[in-house]
């Protein structure tokens, strides 16, 4: 459960919208007779849906006064069926959509692909307690916005630590970046420090353009001067002294020992992207670059392998680089080249090869080149593929990532994976959509001097004893899923 706490102006908007939706949805849908045809107009609409909280939709599917009246211009009655029958003023989201009464006519749905609709989302600040932690939502939000059905939101996570990958990533992302990070105790001002500067003073424009940072942290370890967001909005950055904190800084966190919350972060992120489709990844993977238009043109298309009846979303395979390359393969072709000469290998293939071994990966390699974006095949996440962890394009109705699970106790996205293989999920794997690590190949060594086995252990107990129950009684079983190997 969150508890969010807005400005004194924030609230009373919101109660203002509730309160004005509801008389809309009572006025068009009755009067003392039963039915009504009637309905506001749509400056009216217009008015109401313009306020402080976009967000707050309700999705009646309920016909407009326009529909008659001149806003499609051909004076469609939606109470009169062919016959000339008087029928229910009531109609489905897809007719709407369809008589293109939807998009800038006071509504805020937009269309994304035949039949799937989106809503525009704004960027408010809001605060509130989740969980064990306290979150600041959109502290600092990016300059510029995105209708839903526009882009596709990078959702992602770290500390300050990490922030020198952001321009690397936005430059061949092009798109909006929602980003959570963990900033504890002292690492606050650290955090606050480290985005003025990425966001003012590198001599480019893209972190300020495309990144929203949310800033959490334990109720445990709050920081002890925490800036207003209105007054952070006016705070200037030191560009004089660049803070460099590398990955071996001496953070707040590691000073005490604490855990790293990661699927808190995950989720604060995706619950911030202002489009339809999110991209959950990590920091430190680059997407291939042009990802976004050619993905937004396929899904158009609506030409895709798979069923359209099953929920599925969209596979980018994955690779790691030597830390001597001069570049990262900028599309497929040149990824190729560059796996064949041994500069380029599949993630994470010294460390856990299962873990992210995509079905079809040979055939993915051999596949011919085509323009544009495809899904090349369809796989599943069964046997020998059970614990594989994809990274895809999804959307917001995926399920959530356990906030119990911490990045030191490992396993932390397989629960995530085992509901996603329950609800017969398909994996459409693309062919012409990449991810490369920052450069440098992992080693498992690097990775176990990271890990802790008595949060391994505690955790994989959680998984076990608490976690895997309660999937089994809320999802129920499908053969061929496993959790554990």
């Amino acid at each position: 459960m969150m508890i969010t706490v807005a400005p004194s102006s924030h609230k009373v908007a919101l109660i203002a919208s509730l309160s004005l939706n509801l008389l809309i949805l009572m006025y068009l849908t009755f009067d003392n007779s039963g039915y009504s045809s009637r309905g506001p107009s749509t400056a009216t609409l217009e008015q109401y849906n313009s306020g402080a909280v976009q967000n707050f939709v309700f999705d009646c599917d309920i016909s407009l006064e326009r529909m008659r009246n001149g806003a499609g211009g051909g004076g469609v009655d939606s109470n009169v069926n062919n016959g000339g029958e008087t029928k229910s003023g009531l109609m489905s989201t897809q007719q709407l959509m369809e008589a293109g009464q939807l998009a800038g006519q006071g509504l805020s749905y937009r269309q994304v692909s035949k039949g799937v609709l989106c809503y525009d989302k704004d960027k408010a600040f809001k605060q509130g307690v989740r969980g064990n932690f306290w979150v600041l939502y959109n502290y600092v939000p990016a300059a510029k916005d995105f209708r839903c059905n526009e882009s596709i939101t990078y959702t992602t996570h770290g500390d300050f630590t990490f922030f020198d990958n952001l321009e690397p990533l936005i430059e061949r992302w092009q798109g909006p970046v929602s980003l959570s990070v963990y900033a504890p105790g002292t690492d606050y001002e650290k955090t606050i420090e480290s985005i003025l500067y990425y966001r003012e003073c590198t001599g480019r424009t893209l972190v300020k353009d495309y990144v929203s940072f949310h800033i959490y942290f334990d109720l445990k370890y709050i920081p002890d001067n925490i800036v207003q967001y209105n007054v952070l909005k006016l705070k200037k950055a030191d560009c004089k002294n660049f803070p460099g904190y590398g990955e071996d800084f001496k953070t707040y966190k590691k000073s005490n020992n604490l855990t790293y919350p990661i699927n808190v972060a995950r989720n604060v992120a995706r619950e911030m992207a202002q489009t339809h489709f999110v991209f959950p990844s990590d920091i430190e993977l680059y997407p291939s670059p042009q990802l976004i238009p050619t993905f937004l043109d396929m899904v158009r298309r609506d030409d895709m392998l798979g069923s359209p009846s099953k929920p599925h979303v969209f596979v980018n395979s994955i690779f790691e680089i030597q830390a001597n390359a001069t570049h990262l393969p900028e599309n497929k072709v040149e990824l190729v080249r560059m796996i064949e000469k041994g500069i380029v290998i599949p993630f994470h293939k010294q460390v856990c090869s299962s873990c992210h071994k995509i079905p079809y990966s040979r055939a993915w390699l051999k596949a011919e080149v085509k323009e544009g974006m495809h899904v090349i095949h369809v796989g599943k996440r069964v046997k020998p593929f059970q614990h594989w962890e994809p990274i895809y394009i999804g959307t917001n109705e995926e399920p959530w990532y356990d906030e119990r699970l911490s990045w030191e106790g490992r396993s932390d996205k397989m629960s995530q994976g085992y509901k996603m293989c329950l609800l017969d999920y398909e994996f459409r794997i693309l062919d012409n959509a990449f991810l490369v690590h920052r450069p440098g190949i992992k080693t498992k060594e690097q990775i176990k001097d990271m890990i802790g086995s008595k949060k391994v252990a505690a955790q994989n107990s959680l998984l076990r004893k608490t976690i895997y129950p309660e999937i089994k009684k809320l999802y129920s079983m499908r053969k061929g899923c496993e959790m554990f190997t």
